[in-house]
């Protein structure tokens, strides 16, 4: 049974920075595309960033979030900084069994498996 579990949210001053964790059991995480994703309040969930054979990330994080994997610890950090108001969200990591295949990471029903989410809080 695989299961994704995020971890590192908080309230955290705007500018300042957060380590979100993805930690998988169930699965060789290493072996997976990781992705993040964020909702905040009365909006879509959007893409933030993935993992796969490269890094992605969105226009609005470029520059300020970095991701990263620790295969011992099967799991995936989202590195966040300089962080900013509207990086206020639930942030949700997905996974996929990665092949080497081409795939659009920053679509969400590319990915099969879903963390349960952490809160973000910036105040400014």
């Amino acid at each position: 049974q695989v299961q994704l579990v995020e971890s590192g949210g908080g309230l955290v001053q705007a500018g300042g920075s957060l380590r979100l964790s993805c930690a998988a059991s169930g699965v060789t995480f290493s072996s997976y595309a990781v992705g993040w994703f964020r909702q905040a309040p009365g909006k879509e969930r959007e893409f933030v960033a993935a993992i796969s054979g490269r890094t992605s990330f969105a226009d609005s994080v470029k520059g300020r979030f970095t991701i990263s994997r620790d295969n011992a610890k099967n799991t995936v950090y989202l590195h966040m900084t300089s962080l900013k108001a509207e990086d206020k969200a639930v942030y949700y990591c997905a996974g996929k069994y990665y092949s080497g295949s081409y795939f659009a990471v920053r679509f969400q029903y590319e990915y099969d498996y879903w963390g349960q989410g952490t809160q973000v809080t910036v105040s400014s």
